[in-house]
């Protein structure tokens, strides 16, 4: 069980973001980037479960959890400067970067456009366009109508077709008060910019090893949207998760961690 350390990182031309850290450090950098509403804590299972080939970092977006929360810049590509901001911040000159569910999108667009600062990626439940996933759209689009306080049925909702198994009920917990956190305009921002963006633009000029993880039972993606991704990127493998939902890092996050450390000492060994 890895022990997980809490800190915080001022990006030079941006806000101060809280971070998780775990594993060990001299191990391979990996950075794990969450999705809207959500914060580091969303990985905090799959952290107590570091192998000491990894130094690992969980930065909280901008505007989410306990991040500072500038009046704009909530697009794709803001949350991907912050990331390259972050690597800066904490002296990582090269990692493999991890996306969950729309954090798939920075992460990539940072692989893209500096693959000098990425060994390799993996997208965990990530979108492609979204073109297949109208429940997924339709649910997005309800966020334009969101006000303060957001509604903690708004939350449970969306966190309810989150998981295929049952996780447990105080992290459960735990993740609802995280997305209670972000405030309705972030919210909203958040998601215009997802939606505004070309999404198939954002996997074209990404050459690094890529890994995708999806569970099989992921009630927002279905495969083609991973099939998507497959076909558009130059080196990607897909591992499918059998009986297992969207957030594939809350219902195994043992197995989640294995596979990450595999690809990760992988690509960095192979890139000598």
């Amino acid at each position: 069980m890895s022990t997980i350390a809490v800190k915080s990182a001022q990006l030079e031309n941006g806000p101060l973001l809280p971070y998780a850290e775990a594993g060990y450090p001299g191990g391979v950098p990996v950075v794990f980037v969450h999705g809207i509403g959500d914060s580091w804590w969303s990985f905090e299972p799959v952290l107590k479960q570091m192998s000491t080939a990894l130094h690992a970092y969980a930065p909280t977006q901008r505007g989410h959890g306990d991040a500072e929360r500038p009046a704009q810049g909530y697009r794709p590509r803001d949350f991907a400067d912050d990331l390259v901001g972050f690597l800066d911040a904490v002296g990582v000159a090269r990692a493999v970067l991890v996306g969950a569910s729309s954090g798939g999108v920075p992460a990539r667009i940072v692989a893209g456009s500096h693959p000098d600062r990425v060994a390799g990626l993996v997208l965990m439940g990530a979108p492609a366009t979204l073109a297949d996933s109208p429940g997924l759209l339709a649910r997005w689009e309800s966020v334009g109508e969101l006000s303060d306080p957001v509604p903690r049925s708004f939350v449970e909702e969306l966190l309810g077709g989150m998981v295929h198994r049952a996780v447990g009920r105080g992290f459960l917990e735990t993740i609802t008060e995280e997305n209670l956190k972000v405030p309705a305009r972030v919210w909203r921002e958040s998601v215009r910019g997802l939606l505004e963006t070309d999404l198939a633009a954002t996997l074209r000029g990404i050459l690094v090893p890529t890994l995708l993880l999806w569970g099989e039972e992921d009630a927002y993606l279905p495969r083609s949207e991973q099939q998507l991704i497959l076909d558009a990127l130059f080196d990607a493998t897909l591992l499918g998760y059998p009986g297992v939902g969207h957030a594939l890092y809350w219902e195994q996050p043992q197995r989640v961690a294995q596979d990450i450390t595999r690809f990760a000492t992988q690509v960095v060994r192979a890139s000598g």
